[in-house]
């Protein structure tokens, strides 16, 4: 057993444990119940850690830090008006025109 990802919330690590079965892989939460011990243990100790076995180890560590790396989507033009729009909108402000197909 190795754990992959940790946070002091729950809800985060939950997201990671979706994405990880999302890619067929088993995983746990270890320290899902422990908050209680903040105060008699150290508290980062008892973080919510996700968890897999050591076979699948590499690939769950690969789909976290992919799911972790900030992308950032290039701006488009506008086919219909030429407006430049922000990466992250499909839609043109502007016209409501859809972004055209990305190669």
């Amino acid at each position: 057993m190795k754990t992959v990802y940790s946070s002091s919330t729950i809800s985060i690590v939950s997201i990671f444990q979706n994405i990880l079965e999302g890619h067929g892989i088993s995983c746990w939460i270890k320290n899902e119940f422990i908050s209680a011990g903040i105060g008699q243990l150290p508290p980062i100790e008892c973080w919510p850690q996700l968890c897999v076995d050591d076979g699948d180890f590499s690939e769950a560590e690969r789909i976290v830090a992919e799911a972790l790396a900030v992308k950032e989507s290039a701006a488009w033009i506008c086919d219909s008006c030429g407006e430049e729009i922000e990466g992250q909108f499909t839609e043109c402000w502007k016209c409501g025109s859809s972004r055209p197909p990305v190669d």
